[in-house]
């Protein structure tokens, strides 16, 4: 039913809905999912409807302040009855740890901005129906891995023996 994706530079929704297109022109009747885009808040120049100057997150991999493909990801939305929309910082942490938490994912945080996306539509009760949804995660967690460290517990420090191991788990 919909199909969720970050949004920087716009090429990745715009370049499936492109496919999407071409396939459904190959075997009449076959679906197009809605095009679901989720810019980071702190560059969000086509939700806001303007470029971002200085942009700003900490999804490093979305931080682009004026996508090359504004005009065809704006387009791909409004053909496949979805929307792009933009999401905080806070907001894509928080899918960012759930991935890894839940699903045992390690992605780069731009990768959480659909997740992140999707959980503010369903509060806001965008889906008034039971709907598939699929989110594609663009980058591992290794092609930024400062935040990963920075939101780890510190290392516990112990001796090399069974007692001290055990007790630093178990306390």
């Amino acid at each position: 039913d919909c199909l969720a994706l970050p949004v920087g530079n716009a090429g990745n929704i715009t370049a499936y809905w492109m496919g999407f297109c071409a396939a459904a022109e190959r075997e009449s009747g076959l679906p197009r999912p809605r095009m679901l885009g989720f810019e980071a808040w702190g560059s969000a120049a086509i939700t806001r409807g303007e470029p971002i100057r200085e942009p700003e997150t900490v999804a490093t991999a979305i931080r682009i302040g004026n996508p090359a493909s504004w005009q065809q990801a704006v387009e791909a939305a409004k053909q496949s009855h979805g929307l792009i929309d933009a999401v905080t910082d806070e907001e894509i942490l928080a899918a960012y740890r759930q991935l890894g938490r839940y699903e045992g994912i390690f992605c780069e945080p731009a990768s959480a901005a659909p997740l992140a996306g999707i959980r503010k539509l369903y509060q806001r009760g965008y889906f008034k129906e039971p709907t598939s949804i699929v989110c594609v995660l663009t980058g591992n967690g290794l092609k930024d891995p400062e935040n990963a460290i920075a939101g780890a517990a510190a290392p516990i420090h112990t001796a090399a023996n069974k007692e001290a191991i055990l007790q630093a788990i178990w306390g």
